[in-house]
């Protein structure tokens, strides 16, 4: 059962912040799995070097991500199970307040990992889901990196919205273990990695990621991938705006994925 898994209290009462949060709908939740699931769930990730991961490893992006349900041991299964659950799913829509939807697939989600040197430009997620044609809206993803430090930066950042592009770094989070921010991703949501990784080899930022979809608004952006945006330092850099270009697209986005 879900309550067995996640603290819904902690949840419940985050979201009493989420409404009007800056620069958009967001919450963090502390202790958001129960401490023994925390741990375990960190424990059954796949060594980074396992080549089941998909790597993305380019300028703009570098990190390992595994949706494949057939890889999952079992604490992970049942959890992202559970998490794309109808009561959980019933849970979440009364706290949201509208009605959303799971995706089972995980497109997107699953197990993410970045290890030393990982990074994560400002970026928009995908609004239409490229499968099932919903409309993206909510984002949870949970920390479960038990050695990462502060120092080892990798924080998680929020930036304000301008001339469709990331502004001002409004809000850094920390990924503490057992940490989960939930943010909604249709409100301008430019969400990345504002410090890189530089922990020790060996120690990783590890999370679970899930997103949950809703009934597509009239005139929305239909982007079928994310839409990425250059540092400041990459401003002026073609090669970035053209891998940007091309990371967009949904029929080019699988050429570029990976540039050593």
């Amino acid at each position: 059962m879900i309550e067995n898994i996640i603290n819904l209290q902690n949840v419940t009462s985050a979201f009493n912040k989420f409404k009007g949060a800056a620069p958009f709908d967001h919450c963090v939740v502390d202790n958001f799995f129960n401490p023994q699931i925390a741990d375990q769930l960190s424990n059954e990730f796949i060594p980074y070097d396992d080549t089941d991961w998909n790597f993305y490893n380019n300028l703009i992006e570098n990190k390992k991500a595994c949706n494949n349900w057939n890889k999952f041991p079992p604490l992970t299964y049942k959890t992202f199970y559970e998490l794309n659950n109808t009561p959980f799913l019933i849970f979440l829509s009364n706290l949201f307040g509208e009605q959303l939807y799971s995706d089972p697939g995980l497109h997107g989600g699953g197990w993410h990992c970045h290890g030393t040197g990982g990074l994560l430009n400002p970026h928009f997620d995908y609004s239409i889901h490229p499968k099932i044609s919903l409309q993206r809206i909510l984002n949870i993803i949970v920390y479960v990196g038990k050695e990462l430090k502060e120092e080892h930066g990798g924080h998680l950042g929020f930036w304000s919205h301008k001339d469709n592009q990331p502004d001002q770094l409004i809000k850094e989070i920390e990924p503490v273990f057992n940490r989960a921010v939930i943010f909604n991703t249709a409100q301008n949501s430019w969400h990345g990695m504002s410090r890189p990784l530089t922990q020790p080899e060996g120690i990783y930022r590890k999370s679970l990621a899930v997103y949950y979809l809703k009934d597509p608004d009239i005139g929305i952006d239909t982007r079928g991938r994310a839409l990425f945006a250059p540092t400041k330092e990459q401003k002026n850099n073609q090669q970035i705006i053209d891998l940007i270009n091309l990371r967009s697209g949904v029929e080019t986005s699988k050429n570029v994925y990976r540039q050593t």
